[in-house]
C-alpha cells in the first residue's frame, strides 16, 4: 500500500487545521504579539487549540508558536482569532518606545532578526 506521507505543511492538512478559511484578521496579531491562555482546553476542542492553550500560560510570541507547532505564521494567526474570538486568549502587543534613546540596539535587533531567520 502507498501511503503519503502527511506533514505539517501539507495543503491539505493546513485546509483542515484553518476550517478551508485563508486569512485572519491581520489587525489583532503581529509575529511579536504576545499570546496568553485564559483558560484550560476543553474536551472535543481541536488539538491545535488545545496545543495553543497549554503552551501559553506564561506570555509567548506568535512566532514562537509557529514555531512550535511547525505551523506557518498565517495558520497560526487563523487559530489565535479562533480562540480570540472564544474569550480562551489574551492579546498583548508590545509597548511602544517613545524616544530615540529607549529604542533597542542595532546589535540587539541585528540578533533578534539572525535568531528568527534560523527557526
Amino acid at each position: 500500500m502507498n501511503r503519503r506521507h502527511i506533514n505539517q505543511e501539507d495543503p491539505d492538512r493546513l485546509y483542515t487545521v484553518t476550517g478551508g478559511r485563508s486569512r485572519a484578521d491581520e489587525s489583532a496579531f503581529d509575529t511579536v504579539t504576545l499570546i496568553v491562555s485564559e483558560c484550560e482546553p476543553v474536551a472535543g476542542m481541536q488539538s491545535e487549540h488545545a496545543t495553543i492553550l497549554r503552551m501559553c500560560w506564561e506570555p509567548m510570541a506568535v512566532v514562537e508558536i509557529s514555531a512550535e507547532l511547525k505551523l506557518p505564521v498565517s495558520v497560526v494567526k487563523i487559530l489565535l482569532r479562533d480562540l480570540l474570538d472564544t474569550g480562551r486568549i489574551t492579546v498583548r502587543h508590545p509597548s511602544l518606545v517613545s524616544g530615540q534613546d529607549q529604542r533597542p540596539a542595532p546589535e540587539t535587533l541585528k540578533q533578534v532578526l539572525d535568531a528568527l531567520q534560523r527557526l
